[in-house]
């Protein structure tokens, strides 16, 4: 396995052990395709590692079936990696207009809640907060609560969002940020999603 070389060793006091096994706070935005898939593929890694994983859904809907829930929920129930939990909170789709989805409004803050629940417990070490950018780009929950509550979560617990338009603060706080920039995609040329890419 490479090593990675830091380019700069922070003047922090931390052993490099310290420092390589601190908890990161990670964000994917951007308008491209691909910032649920590279927290499901991350959360696959974590699975491997034996973690505790808790998936919490914002926004898509509770009665979508999409294809890393089943797969993710089958991994956690093997018993061979670590275990899976999946919360689902929205009843829209992210794309669909602010004014029709403000039903959601409640359901995101109450999902919100429960990540507060559990980073306090230190229930997971990996949490996936998927579409979790568009509460705090729409208002509905307080960026600079998330940042605080983050900033002082206990343990070593892994936080990723995912979603477009996350909030200049949560970017500039974040340790890692992809920004998920669109070339082409199929649905620019009147294709619609399909079975096994974007399900």
């Amino acid at each position: 396995m490479p090593q990675g070389q830091p380019s700069v060793v922070p003047d922090d006091g931390l052993t490099t052990r310290q420092r390589r096994n601190r908890p990161l706070v990670v964000v994917h935005t951007g308008v491209g395709k691909g910032k649920s898939t590279a927290a499901f593929g991350l959360a696959l890694r974590a699975w491997n590692q034996g973690w505790p994983i808790g998936v919490f859904q914002f926004v898509k809907s509770a009665k979508w079936k999409v294809g890393e829930e089943n797969a993710l929920r089958v991994l956690g129930a093997s018993g061979e990696g670590g275990s899976v939990d999946w919360h689902k909170m929205g009843e829209g789709w992210s794309w669909v207009q602010r004014d029709q989805q403000m039903d959601n409004e409640e359901k995101a803050r109450e999902g919100w809640e429960q990540v507060k629940r559990d980073l306090a417990a230190e229930t997971y070490k990996l949490y996936v907060l998927d579409e979790f950018a568009y509460p705090m780009h729409w208002g509905w929950v307080d960026t600079d609560e998330v940042i605080s509550v983050l900033r002082d979560r206990p343990g070593t617990q892994h936080v990723v969002i995912t979603g477009r338009n996350a909030p200049e603060k949560l970017v500039d706080f974040a340790d890692l940020v992809t920004d998920m920039s669109k070339v082409k995609h199929p649905m620019d040329a009147g294709q619609k999603g399909q079975r096994g890419i974007e399900w």
